[in-house]
């Protein structure tokens, strides 16, 4: 892997839009690691901001929102304009510490079975100039945690037990996390699974950033990136009335009255299935309604009649059409 350090000057302002007179070091060549940079994506000023500075100053930053906001998608494209190699790992409950740390495997040498030490995620990562992305940090287990635990101290280095190994990172090694709570645990019924973090753990991120969801005229313009076919004056009211309908979404569920909210990659989802099937009633049956309780159907039903002045018809049941 590549050794040299980031050395070319890139302008905030310039890359990222941000009225800022900031300037960050990037490389200068794309690698295979590199994300895809797309050119629609909307940043969030105080989380670029703070992205970046894990960039420039290596420091441990941890994004937090709820789901469909792009937290991850936002450390991505920071680091696509940065051509800074960037590996996002998924902290499920499949993941294992011998995953991220290594473990012995036979392998074939020289036409003999041998058994010898293959090197995880982790390792990998350290050696080189690597963004690495935990996803779902609040999902981790236990053991995985306190592998990831040694990784925040500010030097950083990693020993490898088994091979009696002590790794110091790379100089452009950077380390970031996404959860979508902010380490207290499934709270609200949304996010089942996560678990409640170690607080000495949680201390150790220098920089915890929350991402919202977005202004809706924002909202409007990154759905209509995304969905060119629905470009024009009637594309545009129609996506607006789509953004509302998830505002919508959002108070009720902060009110109580809905059990999850749709999310800004819903909204795209929405407004694509309504290409597909001629239909935004339908498509926002298929999208979003069907996942939700039976008894919210009828406030989603206002919501939608509330956006669209129109009524959302409701599927015929089964046994009515026997």
């Amino acid at each position: 892997m590549d050794t040299d350090l980031p050395g070319e000057r890139i302008s905030v302002r310039d890359t990222f839009g941000i009225d800022s007179p900031l300037v960050v070091n990037g490389f200068r060549e794309r690698t295979e690691h590199v994300p895809d940079v797309d050119e629609s994506y909307r940043f969030n000023p105080d989380v670029t901001l703070a992205v970046l500075a894990g960039f420039a100053h290596n420091r441990r930053i941890l994004v937090q929102g709820l789901h469909g906001t792009g937290k991850s998608s936002h450390i991505e494209q920071v680091a696509a304009r940065l051509n800074w190699p960037c590996v996002r790992v998924n902290l499920d409950g499949h993941l294992s510490r011998l995953d991220l740390v290594g473990k012995d495997a036979v392998v074939l040498r020289e036409g003999k079975q041998v058994t010898e030490f293959c090197e995880g995620i982790v390792p990998w990562a350290l050696r080189g100039p690597v963004a690495l992305v935990l996803d779902e940090y609040d999902a981790g287990r236990p053991d995985v945690m306190f592998v990831i635990q040694r990784l925040l101290e500010r030097d950083g280095r990693f020993t490898l037990l088994d091979r009696n190994l002590v790794l110091r990172p790379h100089p452009a090694f950077r380390l970031f996390a996404t959860a979508n709570t902010v380490g207290l645990g499934n709270l609200n019924g949304l996010y089942h699974g996560t678990q409640r973090l170690n607080q000495a753990q949680l201390d150790r991120w220098d920089v915890v950033a929350s991402l919202n969801y977005l202004p809706p005229e924002e909202e409007i313009a990154i759905v209509l990136a995304r969905v060119p076919a629905l470009a024009d004056d009637a594309g545009r009211a129609l996506v607006a009335a789509m953004v509302a309908v998830a505002g919508l979404t959002r108070a009720g569920f902060r009110a109580g009255d809905l059990s999850t909210v749709m999310s800004p990659r819903t909204v795209i989802t929405w407004a694509e299935n309504s290409g597909i099937f001629g239909d935004p009633a339908l498509a926002f049956r298929l999208s979003f309604a069907n996942k939700c309780d039976e008894a919210e159907h009828p406030v989603l039903a206002e919501y939608f009649q509330r956006c669209f002045d129109r009524e959302l018809e409701q599927p015929v049941p089964l046994a009515a059409t026997a």
